[in-house]
């Protein structure tokens, strides 16, 4: 198993749930409210280490109380602690997240806050994590000026960057031909590429986008359809698994994570994006974002029975 590193965000989540989203000067009255451990570069560094990835979470942090929920966090799930990072003038980034209990289709407004001030000097400080990791994971929560030092130093040490482009904000060709792999939900992709992806055709017209501009492998996940993979000139969807929801918010970060864990432990892309769709599975399944990652065991035992 190789060693692998998440640099992202980190915000408390704020959720509520309620029987449907508010429309413009509505006030709802909801039924439930959680506050934990999120942002997506947390989320997916969770879902690896409970996936058995050995993982180093990267991020930054206020001095505030907020602060603590990671800390925290990492500390009961056994995480490494050492590389992050802590802002005197910034407060720990937060996420407003709103859920339809009878949908579980959410709304969400992500303050970043000090995960968005990441300095030249704190990612130097990191680049022998980077040297010793065969994958480094990316969004695009942080500071894209710092996220383009990081991209520069895994490229230095032949690290494999996986860019998650979630929440999508615009950034260079060049920062795009310096990853290995993307993996981008269908509104991304569309963002991205200018294709609607709604079918095989159009993935892999979107594919050939990234591909020319230098990306190695492409996945695109497409909800309930699946997830399309394009790797070594094969072109598939991999089907999803049929679960009822509950919660969908964590989606997409549950499937990266479990990517990584995968591809860490020497899965190639087909198996580690069946093991990351069946992780993600799980997560929809239940409430919340960090809270609802699974075990490895969960995630064996889910598998072989939906063969």
């Amino acid at each position: 198993m190789s060693k692998v590193a998440v640099f992202g965000s980190f915000v408390v989540d704020l959720m509520a749930r309620s029987p449907h989203l508010p429309i413009a000067g509505e006030t709802v009255k909801g039924s439930i409210f959680k506050m934990g451990a999120g942002g997506k570069g947390f989320n997916q560094c969770v879902a690896a280490h409970r996936a058995g990835a050995d993982v180093v979470m990267i991020t930054k942090l206020g001095r505030d109380s907020f602060a603590d929920v990671a800390l925290d966090t990492m500390k009961g799930l056994g995480m490494p602690r050492e590389h992050i990072f802590f802002s005197d003038d910034v407060e720990t980034g937060t996420a407003l997240i709103l859920v339809d209990e009878n949908t579980s289709q959410n709304e969400i407004i992500i303050v970043p806050g000090a995960c968005n001030t990441i300095l030249a000097e704190e990612v130097a400080s990191i680049e022998e994590v980077i040297k010793e990791s065969e994958y480094v994971l990316l969004q695009l929560e942080v500071n894209q000026d710092a996220n383009e030092m990081v991209v520069d130093t895994a490229v230095k040490y032949g690290c494999k960057v996986i860019f998650n482009s979630a929440p999508y904000v615009p950034f260079t060709d060049e920062f795009l031909s310096k990853v290995h792999m993307v993996t981008p939900n269908e509104v991304e992709a569309e963002e991205i590429t200018g294709v609607h992806v709604d079918s095989l055709k159009s993935a892999k017209k979107a594919a050939k986008y990234f591909r020319e501009k230098g990306v190695k492998e492409v996945i695109i996940t497409l909800g309930s359809r699946g997830v399309f993979v394009s790797s070594g000139g094969r072109e598939e969807i991999v089907p999803s698994f049929k679960v009822d929801a509950v919660d969908t918010t964590g989606a997409g970060d549950a499937f990266n994570g479990g990517l990584l864990a995968a591809l860490s432990k020497g899965a190639d892309i087909w198996e580690a994006a069946r093991f990351a769709s069946g992780l993600a599975a799980i997560s929809v399944q239940r409430m919340g974002t960090t809270p609802s990652m699974p075990t490895l065991e969960e995630i064996e035992l889910f598998l072989n029975k939906n063969k």
